[in-house]
């Protein structure tokens, strides 16, 4: 436990040395501050020197009026220039656009026109990481089974192990049943897999972490459509029969007005909506409430030094604790995205009143 401790009181020491950095020579914002920190981004910023920002480009991958334009997000000069008639907007220029990327005229103007964006962003970038420790991880521990066939597993196999159990046991297996599970146990291993390590790297203030994958909503969102898919490709007849016609209801709630059957056919998109929300705003409310405490040591410092450091020890201790909190919800979240996906398909799975006799 307390090498945790030591290990997050670096990460936060970390996280205070880059907002003390950007906010060097200027005013700081916490607002700005903060939304920097959680929303996506065309490069992947390390720290600030001399009131520098330096961070890796990103390449920019753009489609507009059938003609293709590849660059490093660079050329933009962190949002400062424009480059081959394109823009990052900000709301500076009043555009209404912050964060993407414009069509511009010789002076700089917004058109009023946007190419298609195919660029490889922060939280894309992340992406390929997850999916490539995964990919990794699974390899190595196949080939680390191979070799020790016969023998107890060990190291990264007992990892993996570990966690293909802990989906089928605690949660295929429970909520699908034992006779459909092993055709659901892949897509239930990998979305377990990638929004935990996801979070995980979420955590880690410096590259390769620090990028806001499950709290974008749109990754949630296609996370909760894909499940909507599975869930909606394994129904049965049975299902939709006790969609149209619930047993155990009062007729009164069926005719002459069909409420019921409304309710639970609007249920069948509320569910993967609830699961898009539920993600996005657990991982993006933990990252706010844990930069709302470090903001309070600049805001005080802003008046007065001795005053900052002063009130600096209350914020840092809640900013640890909070962050042992988000390890948590790290694995929650991915616990509860995974076992309400297997409920769902169960559900969909549902048996007629003969053959649950």
């Amino acid at each position: 436990m307390r090498k945790i401790l030591i290990l997050f009181t670096i990460l936060i020491g970390l996280q205070l040395n880059s907002f003390a950095s950007e906010g060097e020579k200027k005013s700081f914002n916490a607002g700005e501050m903060i939304l920097g920190h959680i929303v996506d981004d065309h490069s992947w910023h390390i720290m600030e020197l001399n009131n520098k920002p330096i961070s890796i480009p990103l390449p920019i991958i753009l489609y507009n009026e059938g003609k293709l334009d590849v660059f490093m997000s660079s050329r933009f000069h962190h949002g400062h220039a424009a480059y081959k008639g394109y823009k990052i907007g900000s709301e500076k220029d009043g555009d209404g656009a912050i964060g993407k990327i414009l069509c511009v005229d010789a002076s700089g103007k917004w058109t009023g026109k946007t190419p298609l964006d195919f660029s490889i962003t922060k939280n894309v970038a992340s992406i390929f990481l997850v999916v490539g420790l995964l990919i990794f991880m699974v390899f190595r521990a196949r080939k680390i089974s191979f070799k020790r066939q016969g023998q107890s597993p060990k190291g990264l196999q007992t990892l993996v192990e570990f966690v293909i159990m802990f989906i089928r046991d605690d949660i295929a297996i429970p909520s699908i049943g034992k006779k459909r599970h092993e055709k659901y146990l892949p897509y239930l291993l990998t979305v377990f897999c990638f929004i935990f390590l996801s979070n995980i790297l979420g955590l880690i203030p410096f590259i390769p972490g620090g990028a806001n994958v499950t709290g974008n909503i749109a990754v949630t969102m296609v996370l909760a459509f894909i499940t909507f898919l599975v869930t909606l490709f394994s129904t049965n007849k049975a299902f939709w029969g006790h969609i149209v016609n619930m047993p155990g209801v009062a007729w009164w709630l069926k005719i002459p007005i069909p409420l019921m059957p409304l309710v639970e056919f609007i249920g069948i998109f509320t569910k993967p909506f609830s699961l898009m929300i539920r993600l996005f705003a657990n991982i993006t409310a933990g990252h706010i409430i844990i930069l709302g405490f470090m903001s309070i040591i600049f805001i005080f410092s802003s008046q007065n030094i001795v005053v900052g450091y002063g009130v600096s020890i209350v914020p840092l201790f809640f900013s640890i604790f909070m962050s042992l909190i988000e390890l948590l919800v790290a694995f929650i979240q991915a616990y509860v995205f995974t076992l309400l996906t297997a409920i769902y398909i169960g559900m969909a799975h549902e048996e007629s009143h003969s053959e649950a006799h």
